[in-house]
């Protein structure tokens, strides 16, 4: 028997690739008609990757372990409230109130499992429920989260530079623990005095705590430092701190040698005499000349070694354009002094001191993304939400080295897969990445009884989100992916 059948009848295989743009040019203009429509829509799909981020490091195992509850119980638990204001800070709203924006977002609705979110108000009652307990705990959670981030990444670093600075949130109420104090942009406004510490290699939160706003005394610097060590990774054997002369006394200085820490530390107000023989240029073309000695300053236990540059006042930039003020000055030289515990030559302790100057950029944008917004006239209740604001801080960085760690192995050819979207992301500031990684238009479907997150096959940046999420499932198939090839000691296990 002859079948017939037409000719080239032969199914076409659909690629399971990334397609191209093939969209049609559109035409929008003011006779353009308006319609709304069923489907649930989210401006930050990216959120996406925060929830499979939280699943991968256990992070609600790490909270229920850590954190140390208010005495209020909200009905939806409190890791679903300190979740929420978390991701109200990731998405870059800094204010409890802002929740009226994003109360019927699909995602976060979602993620919470409701049709709506509770009110501003909910938030806002227990935030005002937290305190001084609360914000240490949360300082335990980032040191257990820390580590489990470093050895999901593979980063090991035996030593580490950490760099502390202050700075002054101007208030402009009745807020409790105010002061008036240096404060170069509002002069006479009462504020705040934060302290911030930094990790120099991975750009992230430490250690900090929010403080009147009055001048770091010598035993509240020594107090800071000795807590310094209860939240190093297990993998760090050596630390190096780099402060400002507001941190240069004894007593913090006694401290960070009882630890074991290297430290340079800007001279504040010591006058050590230098050997007017010793001062040498390590460059030809440069008229910079270093000097060290040995010196002990009134009051202190035991000498200390400080070091110097001085630069020819031809050289440096006029007097009216000076921002920070030399501890003394003659008729030809400017001068530069700090105090240290380290033996290599002045030139090259300076320099290490020098690029201490990134941590201004990264107190600057914690500042940005939430520390300038002081929700109570209660210390304790901002006490808590600082650290709350740099918890959300940190889970950007990490968040970025991971998706940084998803470029390693990546093809670099024009696949259609390509991740090419995230290159340079560590470079990036966090109102950078936000572009990158969170403000993708998504649609919530229900397919099949199952919800789905789609996004648009159009956007430049849907390849990169892809690749991105397939890395991080592909690590949550682990039962707990960051112990294997693990080969440094836990110091924060969660048992």
């Amino acid at each position: 028997m002859v079948k017939q059948r037409k000719k080239y009848s032969k199914k076409k295989r659909t690629g399971k690739g990334f397609k191209k743009n093939t969209a049609k040019a559109r035409k929008i203009n003011a006779s353009t008609p308006v319609e709304t429509c069923s489907e649930q829509l989210s401006p930050f799909g990216g959120l996406l990757a925060l929830v499979k981020f939280f699943d991968l490091v256990k992070f609600e195992e790490i909270f229920n372990f850590t954190y140390q509850a208010p005495r209020r119980k909200p009905k939806l638990g409190h890791y679903s409230m300190m979740t929420g204001i978390l991701m109200l800070l990731f998405i870059g709203f800094n204010r409890i109130w802002h929740f009226t924006y994003v109360r019927l977002d699909a995602m976060l609705c979602g993620i919470f499992r409701l049709t709506q979110l509770p009110v501003a108000s909910t938030f806002w009652r227990y935030v005002d429920s937290l305190g001084i307990n609360q914000a240490n705990s949360l300082l335990n959670l980032m040191s257990k989260l820390r580590e489990r981030v470093w050895q999901q990444c593979g980063l090991y670093y035996f030593k580490i530079r950490i760099d502390v600075d202050t700075t002054v949130e101007t208030l402009y109420g009745n807020q409790q623990g105010g002061r008036k104090g240096h404060n170069t942009k509002n002069r006479g406004k009462r504020g705040y005095r934060p302290i911030l510490c930094f990790i120099y290699e991975t750009r992230e939160y430490l250690i900090g705590k929010l403080r009147k706003g009055d001048t770091v005394s010598g035993k509240e610097a020594a107090a800071f430092v000795a807590k310094i060590q209860a939240h190093i990774p297990g993998c760090v054997q050596e630390v190096l701190l780099r402060a400002d002369g507001e941190f240069l006394s004894w007593a913090s200085v006694d401290a960070l040698s009882k630890a074991g820490y290297e430290f340079i530390i800007g001279n504040k107000g010591c006058k050590p005499p230098f050997d007017p023989q010793t001062w040498y240029r390590p460059w030809k073309r440069k008229n910079i000349q270093y000097n060290s000695c040995i010196y002990t300053p009134t009051g202190w236990s035991r000498p200390c070694r400080f070091v110097a540059m001085r630069i020819p006042k031809e050289e440096t930039v006029p007097a009216e354009k000076m921002i920070q003020c030399k501890l003394f000055e003659d008729d030809r030289y400017k001068y530069r002094i700090f105090c240290t515990n380290i033996g290599r030559k002045p030139h090259e302790i300076i320099d290490e001191y020098d690029k201490r100057a990134d941590v201004e950029n990264l107190v600057g944008e914690a500042k940005r993304e939430g520390l300038d917004a002081i929700p109570s006239g209660k210390f304790k209740n901002n006490y808590a939400f600082f650290q709350i604001v740099m918890l959300a801080y940190n889970i950007w960085r990490y968040l970025k080295i991971m998706a940084n760690e998803s470029m390693k192995g990546a093809q670099t050819d024009t696949t259609t897969s390509s991740p090419h979207g995230l290159k340079g992301i560590m470079n990036n500031t966090i109102r950078i990445a936000r572009l990158k990684l969170l403000y993708l238009a998504a649609k919530v479907v229900i397919d099949s009884n199952v919800d789905k997150v789609k996004y648009s096959v159009h956007d430049t940046r849907t390849p990169g989100m892809l690749h991105f999420l397939k890395f991080l499932d592909k690590a949550r198939q682990k039962a707990r992916p960051w112990e294997e090839d693990s080969i440094w000691p836990y110091r924060f296990a969660v048992q």
